[in-house]
């Protein structure tokens, strides 16, 4: 029997596969949380939505370019009806994630998933660590690209150290210099000097180019010591630099001012059989014109010629260095070694010798040099002719400089304005006004804008001779030429008063100005002090009687200088309303007025209130006086109850090149009658006066005033036990002496 035919089995259907979360992870397959930092989630969180009319969870679209904007009259232009909106201001980052963010984008998704781990965590601890685990592998390419960006050295340490013990790996040579770079990065250099050890100790020797890395890191930063620390350490691991690392050695050690070491270096570079090249003789010579060695320096400038002659480059750079230090003679020297290597000197040689010679007083051999340029008709420079012309002034000889400044403009030069302050100085010296003004009317014809550097010369003669109209005719000048008078005229009277003989005429000019409206508080502080100066006390303090009485208050600078000369005319009392009223307007005094108040306190016997003036000026000021820092240490010192530290102190002092003044043996008396004895107090005026800091005199009057703040801390003590106890009242009813009335 025939079977009927089958039909056809039913199609497999397709077995479809779900996946819902993340796959179990295995050993090839590590877990890694999505973020910023990588590719598992998109930048814009917010998915895309098919708009739909009828559902009311979407509205809507609205053009929103058509929607009507604020306008603003005030804003409007009629020439530009829509003016292009301004550009945003760049943004810059406002948080160290965002600068983060910025720096991660060039770095492989690994290290920005290791920096963004370090990153979130701010410190290394076990969830740094578990996000480490979760890698395969690290390699030294990113262990060094990880420590190029990092910013906190801890965390850079403990990632070395980790990647280190990692089963399979071994850093090299990359890594290692990384890590030093990151060290030295974040200022960690000493710790850097120790990556060469840490390479010996993990069994990979370092190289010269380790050490070529630290010491450019050392260099670079001027740290020349810890060059030659590298250079020794170099030689225990016996690696040879090449002759580049040897210089790069000498010049740090050159520029950091360490030229014996330098030379040590070069004798251990002769040792090694090295042949020195042109830089390496270079680099000594300048070391040896700043040190002032010049015997040393022209023998190795004779070693250099045997392999290339110097340029007209090496032995500028030579005279420069020698200009620095003031060496003239050496500069003289290496001049003539020049010319005898026939080297043709260029406009910059001659300019900086020409130079050095006219601020040395060689304004003589500085002009033949002159003559001999022009004789070849080199080109001169203008800074020559303002050596020369200052020079001449300088030395008196005020027609050279004027023949000097005629040849200048023949040439086509245009003299400056320091030319003409120097030519106008020297022939007000010789009392040449008229010349001295047509040549300040050069420069205002010129255009040169001259200010009272250039007039205070004319103005001095003016003064001195008394011709107040002319004085006065050059003040109004200068005002339309738009300098500020008060300004200038405080430079002027400042410059009247550097020599004592002119105060008298100072003062006249000064009544005669002020009459006319030129004064001003910076005015009288100058006269102030001035006079204080020259021991007028008196004369100080009428003047400053005066001003209070004038439209001008006084400032902190003129009560200081009222401090000092009523300490000097015995009225300490009064110069402390004035320092009262300097702290009242919130201001600080001098050190000098600090330092007057305080021997005048300790004249009159308040020990107390000059100590507390010596807190409060240490206190207040950045480098106070060494006797008042003294001062402090001897009352520390009285609290050991033992004089002989206190004498310690007072022989630091004296080794200190400070002398012991009045505060030092009110410190003393004070420190002792709080903590010690009298009889302690007599041992160290004794000591003071075998060193012979205190005469027979000195030891009576200290050692009353010893006796007398000795009473004076004793009744102050009995009274504060009798108010804790009470009884004050009984006291004042018997009439006690010891109550102040």
């Amino acid at each position: 029997m025939k079977m009927p035919p089958q039909p056809p089995p039913p199609a497999k259907p397709n077995k479809f596969y779900f996946f819902y979360g993340k796959r179990k992870p295995s050993q090839n397959r590590p877990t890694v949380s999505g973020g910023l930092f990588s590719n598992r989630q998109t930048l814009n969180p917010k998915p895309f939505q098919l708009l739909n009319p009828n559902n009311p969870k979407f509205p809507p679209f609205k053009d929103h370019s058509l929607k009507p904007t604020n306008f603003s009259l005030q804003n409007w232009d009629p020439d530009c009806p829509n003016p292009p909106k301004p550009l945003p201001p760049p943004k810059t980052p406002s948080s160290s994630s965002e600068n983060f963010f910025r720096i991660g984008q060039r770095l492989s998704p690994i290290a920005r998933y290791i920096c963004d781990s370090f990153r979130k965590n701010q410190r290394w601890g076990p969830q740094v660590i578990a996000d480490l685990s979760k890698l395969r592998r690290v390699n030294p390419d990113l262990v060094a690209e990880v420590l190029k960006v990092q910013d906190d050295p801890v965390i850079s340490s403990k990632f070395f150290h980790w990647a280190g013990k990692q089963k399979g790996y071994q850093h090299n040579f990359v890594s290692y210099n990384a890590f030093a770079y990151c060290l030295n990065r974040l200022n960690k250099f000493r710790a850097a000097d120790q990556v060469p050890e840490l390479m010996h100790m993990q069994g990979r020797p370092p190289s010269e180019k380790q050490f070529e890395i630290l010491i450019r890191m050392h260099a670079d930063n001027n740290r020349g010591l810890r060059v030659y620390y590298v250079y020794e350490k170099m030689k225990k691991f016996g690696v040879k630099p090449r002759v580049f690392l040897y210089n790069r050695i000498m010049d740090a050690l050159v520029k950091t001012c360490h030229l014996d070491l330098a030379m040590s270096v070069y004798d251990d570079f002769k040792k090694d059989g090295l042949v020195e090249e042109t830089i390496t003789y270079m680099i000594l010579i300048k070391g040896l014109c700043k040190g002032g060695r010049t015997d040393k320096m022209f023998e190795l400038l004779g070693r250099m010629k045997s392999l290339s002659k110097p340029d007209i480059f090496a032995y500028t750079a030579m005279i420069r260095i020698l200009v620095a230090e003031g060496n003239i003679e050496g500069c003289l020297k290496v001049w003539d070694e020049m010319e005898r290597d026939k080297v043709v000197p260029d406009a910059m040689a001659y300019t900086t010798l020409i130079s050095a010679l006219c601020k040395g007083n060689r304004v003589n051999k500085a002009y033949e040099l002159f003559k001999g340029l022009k004789n070849k008709g080199e080109l001169i420079d203008r800074a020559i002719y303002g050596a020369l012309v200052e020079g001449f002034v300088a030395d008196g000889k005020v027609g050279s400089a004027l023949d000097l400044l005629k040849d200048m403009m023949d040439s086509g030069y245009r003299a400056d304005l320091s030319i003409f302050n120097s030519l106008i100085h020297g022939l007000c010296n010789l009392k040449q006004l008229d010349k001295a003004y047509k040549l300040f009317q050069v420069t205002v014809n010129q255009g040169l804008q001259p200010d009272f550097t250039t007039v205070n010369p004319m103005l001095v003669s003016y003064a001195e001779s008394r011709e107040m109209d002319d004085f006065c005719n050059l003040l109004v000048q200068m005002q339309k030429l738009g300098s500020s008078v008060i300004d200038g005229l405080s430079k002027f009277f400042s410059l009247m008063v550097e020599r004592e003989e002119r105060l008298p005429c100072t003062l006249e000019v000064f009544g005669d100005l002020k009459g006319k409206g030129y004064c001003s508080v910076s005015i009288y502080n100058i006269l102030l002090e001035a006079l204080y100066k020259s021991k007028q006390a008196k004369e100080a303090l009428s003047l400053f009687t005066e001003m209070e009485a004038s439209n001008f208050a006084p400032d902190s600078t003129t009560y200081s200088h009222a401090i000092m000369f009523l300490v000097d005319l015995e009225d300490v009392r009064e110069a402390c309303l004035w320092y009262n009223k300097i702290k009242e307007m919130g201001s600080i005094p001098s050190i000098a007025a600090y330092c007057s108040l305080v021997n005048g306190l300790c004249k009159i016997g308040e020990i107390d209130a000059a100590i507390s003036l010596v807190q409060d000026c240490l206190a207040n000021v950045t480098s106070g006086p060494m006797e008042f820092k003294y001062t402090l240490n001897i009352l520390h010192a009285c609290k050991s109850y033992d004089a002989d530290k206190v004498i310690e102190v007072v022989n630091e002092m004296s080794e200190q090149g400070c002398v012991p003044n009045e505060i030092i043996y009110c410190a003393v008396i004070s420190g002792m009658c709080k903590h010690g004895t009298l009889e302690e107090a007599r041992k160290v005026f004794s000591s003071m006066k075998e060193q012979g800091y205190l005469s027979e005199a000195n030891i009576i009057m200290y050692d009353d005033m010893l006796i007398e703040h000795m009473k004076k801390k004793t009744a102050d003590l009995v009274l504060s036990g009798l108010k804790f106890f009470g009884l004050e009242s009984k006291l004042k009813s018997k009439g006690s002496t010891l109550l102040p009335n």
